[in-house]
């Protein structure tokens, strides 16, 4: 990444076939553009009370990591807020054959779960209405009101049969880890729907994002968010959401991947010795983490020498689990051969490219 550049939107990349793009961001360009999907009640409600929608975001303006210079729109509109923009600068650029749109609509930081509950339903009929019906390459991540997981669960409902909607979203940062049974109507939701279920980087319900308290720094909250990612997959795992959703399959979108391998080792080894704790755990943690989770390619924290990365990636014991993606329009890479491990064996790279994800979102149904 070269701050300070004049780098302009993200340039495409001949990666030699077309790919599957699991982690693409619009952005609500502001509260009245959901007025359409919205009842008179809400419309009434927001005019008057002065809402403008979630504050919140895990995306500060003007933070490098929130987009890339020359993904504003030629009228000032905010990156990912435009679907002709989005078409130029990451659906034709890098010949995507399909995308997954994730909306980061920051609904768990409203408290008042009737509100959440109308927000994030007025946002999945616009992605339905203004994008998912415009771009046939196009699917989606629903927004749920996560704060009130039998209200999500109705949403899910409601929508889950759409042909478009192909995920649900979550925060990765919650009130409390994922696993915990007060999060399974959810679950049972998206199992029934045949949906993934994702977990996105950030997330805003009012508690710190560590288990130390409050950082003081952006840069500790961005980097540390990978600590946020292993807290929820062992605790999704040790509390046996697999077990009892014997379908469920969730992603794991902006959270890096390289510390997995540490992960499966540390939870592997202690699992042996504390196994009778959790006996509706049937296998290895890791076997889990293999055979039901995914993981979005961006952000690559490379290592440098790429016989290293081939390392890790033998390390996690999967060609499986990687799933291509641009995180358009965050700044991850500055040149487009930087988006994809260098020196992968011809059939890895494909299977990142594309067929990971077409096989674990079931797009060939």
């Amino acid at each position: 990444m070269e701050h300070g550049t004049t780098a302009l939107a993200p340039r495409g990349m001949d990666l030699g076939q077309p790919v599957i793009d699991t982690d693409i961001h619009c952005n609500v360009p502001n509260v009245r553009a959901l007025f359409p999907y919205l009842s008179e009640h809400w419309r009434e409600y927001i005019t008057y009370s002065a809402f403008k929608g979630p504050v919140d975001t895990a995306y500060p303006r003007g933070a490098a990591t929130s987009s890339l210079p020359g993904t504003s729109g030629p009228d000032g509109e905010a990156p990912g807020t435009s679907l002709k923009l989005v078409r130029e600068q990451v659906l034709d650029p890098w010949n995507v054959e399909l995308g997954i749109l994730n909306c980061t609509y920051a609904v768990e930081s409203l408290h008042n779960p009737d509100t959440a509950a109308a927000m994030a339903s007025a946002v999945n009929d616009w992605m339905i209405a203004e994008w998912l019906a415009e771009e046939p390459r196009l699917r989606a991540s629903m927004v749920a009101p996560s704060r009130v997981p039998e209200m999500a669960a109705q949403e899910i409902d409601r929508i889950g049969s759409h042909p478009g909607i192909v995920q649900v979203f979550l925060p990765v940062v919650s009130e409390a880890p994922y696993g915990h049974r007060r999060y399974w109507p959810i679950f049972e939701a998206a199992q029934r729907h045949d949906l993934t279920v994702s977990l996105q980087f950030g997330g805003a319900p009012g508690n710190p994002p560590t288990g130390a308290g409050w950082p003081s720094y952006y840069l500790e909250d961005y980097a540390g968010m990978a600590q946020v990612f292993q807290t929820q997959i062992l605790n999704l795992v040790v509390e046996g959401v697999f077990d009892h959703f014997p379908r469920l399959r969730i992603a794991m979108i902006e959270g890096g991947w390289t510390w997995i391998p540490s992960l499966m080792w540390r939870i592997d080894k202690d699992w042996k010795g504390l196994r009778r704790e959790v006996p509706w755990n049937t296998m290895p943690p890791s076997d889990y983490i293999r055979g039901r989770m995914r993981f979005s390619l961006q952000p690559l924290d490379a290592a440098p020498d790429p016989k290293h990365m081939l390392q890790l990636i033998e390390q996690i014991g999967s060609d499986d689990v990687l799933m291509f993606s641009t995180d358009y329009p965050h700044w991850h890479f500055d040149r487009p051969e930087e988006a994809v491990p260098a020196g992968l064996p011809a059939e890895l790279r494909r299977k990142i490219l594309s067929e990971n994800a077409r096989s674990f979102y079931r797009f060939d149904k």
